[in-house]
């Protein structure tokens, strides 16, 4: 527990100081370890490299900054690159394309008038990296096709479904160890479809009824977002928007 408490220090002094010239042996000795101690248990408890996470997180800073900042290069340099060719091969690399192809694709998404309803502030958004063991869901979806028209299947199951509380006939029925849904979108390239599932996690399959959809989540490294919080105490009652909702949509819309 201490190591990981010092791991969380630790990555709050690298945001703080994602424009400066962090060297490993800095960030160790901020956390109290010797530099290939401390690079020894960031990698285990992170999965990820001790400076490799500092490039992941500079680049995500980055990218996000870019929608702000006339040139590319300028940002660039802000963030460590010496040079726009070596920032934008680390940026194809991490991200899967460029940062020119990235504002084109935000200029098209940001056609989308964003909400209103919620103030949306993403410095709030908590950025982390974890890795996670293989778990089992089931609940209730749909099965659509691997495609732009797929959100759209999603958005309409929502609204045409009437019927039973679904949580709480997820509760009921299959009785899972904790307390907590989750919503889950897992493509299969090989038949071309997407696989929506609103459920529970369970430790098995044994109890699912018919009607409900099962998904294994691999052990993998994930990167989680976490939105900024949101008081929907007062306005759950006088809007017939949900605050969250809103705030998850808009956390989607930093996300791509």
């Amino acid at each position: 527990m201490e190591h990981q408490a010092n791991i969380l220090r630790s990555i709050t002094y690298i945001k703080q100081h994602l424009k400066s010239q962090l060297t490993a042996q800095q960030i160790a000795d901020h956390a109290g370890y010797s530099t290939s101690h401390f690079c020894k248990i960031f990698s285990h408890y992170q999965k990820i490299p001790l400076m490799d996470y500092v490039r992941t997180m500079r680049l995500i800073a980055a990218r996000q900054e870019l929608l702000h900042r006339a040139k590319i290069i300028d940002v660039a340099l802000d963030y460590g690159f010496q040079t726009a060719s070596g920032f934008s091969k680390a940026f194809r690399k991490t991200f899967g394309y460029s940062p020119s192809i990235y504002l084109d694709r935000h200029a098209t998404l940001g056609s989308e008038t964003p909400s209103s309803f919620v103030h949306f502030n993403p410095e709030e958004v908590i950025i982390d990296f974890r890795y996670k063991r293989s778990f089992k869901v089931a609940g209730f979806g749909i099965e659509t096709t691997s495609s732009r028209e797929s959100t759209k299947d999603i958005a309409a199951y929502w609204e045409m479904y009437v019927g039973e509380n679904l949580e709480q006939k997820m509760y009921d029925l299959l009785d899972p160890p904790a307390h907590g849904e989750v919503g889950v979108c897992v493509s299969s390239p090989e038949s071309k479809t997407v696989t929506y599932l609103f459920g529970v996690i369970v430790q098995d399959y044994f109890k699912i009824t018919k009607e409900m959809m099962t998904c294994t989540i691999p052990s993998a490294n994930y990167v989680v977002f976490t939105t900024p919080p949101v008081d929907n105490i007062e306005t759950v009652s006088s809007y017939q928007e949900d605050p969250l909702a809103e705030m998850v949509k808009e956390t989607w819309r930093y996300i791509f």
